[in-house]
């Protein structure tokens, strides 16, 4: 694989990026480096990094449906998720497994060709079901185990944009891209 940070990916981590349809993110600590920022008057502040964004749109420009679960509310996440086009957005979701399993009933998709990137505890059971579970490199240290990948990037920090050149590339869709952006 050409990009640096997917140099050491596993064979087997790249056969299971072949097989998804469906990318599915926890938002807090993945989306975004997991602070929760308020300002003085209690209006909550997240920070999206746009390198992530631009993989979101490339993955759903290639055919890929993209969801977000995440357990937390939030007018941002459902701001950004409009700005991405993210039509599948499960906010104030405390059973992320069964969010994943409906979402994959309503998509005929399988669990075996889901991804799932999540960071902590309230992940694991989503992780768990998917055929391709994925971390940033500052997960929580007990699902590091339970992964089948972890990003060299850190949540906030391009981790996402890491997962999606990963199935990107793994699908073949990489020079159809970057021909695109060359030739416009």
């Amino acid at each position: 694989m050409n990009p640096r940070y997917l140099a050491e990916v596993p064979v087997a981590v790249r056969e299971r990026a072949e097989r998804v349809r469906l990318v599915a993110l926890d938002v807090d600590g993945t989306l975004t480096d997991g602070r929760l920022r308020f300002s003085s008057d209690g209006s909550e502040i997240k920070a999206f990094h746009a390198l992530d964004g631009q993989g979101l749109k490339l993955l759903r420009e290639s055919g890929i449906e993209v969801a977000l679960i995440t357990a937390r509310s939030s007018e941002l996440v459902a701001r950004r998720a409009a700005e991405l086009g993210i039509v599948h957005v499960h906010q104030g979701c405390h059973d992320k497994r069964a969010a994943l399993r409906a979402l994959c009933q309503i998509l005929s998709i399988e669990p075996a060709q889901v991804a799932y990137m999540g960071d902590d505890l309230p992940d694991l059971p989503a992780l768990a079901l998917s055929g391709l579970a994925v971390g940033p490199s500052n997960v929580h240290p007990w699902l590091r185990p339970r992964l089948h990948w972890i990003t060299t990037a850190a949540g906030g920090e391009g981790a996402v944009r890491a997962l999606c050149d990963l199935i990107l590339e793994a699908q073949g869709q990489t020079e159809r891209i970057l021909h695109r952006y060359s030739n416009p």
